[in-house]
């Protein structure tokens, strides 16, 4: 099974990234791991991602957590692209 793993590099050299263990991140140097959502299930068994931890909206409903965290993942990854320009 293949997996991938998104690592943005800015011109000082930070690497950034939506943690997983594809890669062994101690590699790269000292790690700084901050909390960029909640992804959570309601009463009603729907998932939510709140962004509230980068200053973003709570996405969702979503019927699953796998769902939930391909959305946090999509905005992160246009947030990110969005800071690049």
């Amino acid at each position: 099974m293949s997996s991938e793993m998104e690592l943005v590099v800015d011109a000082g050299g930070d690497v950034r990234c939506v943690y997983g263990e594809e890669l062994d991140l101690r590699e790269l140097g000292k790690l700084q791991i901050t909390r960029a959502s909640h992804v959570e299930p309601d009463r009603d068994g729907f998932w939510w991602a709140d962004m509230g931890p980068v200053e973003g909206p709570v996405l969702g409903p979503f019927r699953s957590r796998s769902e939930a965290l391909g959305a946090e993942r999509g905005w992160l990854r246009r947030r990110e692209e969005q800071v690049a320009y």
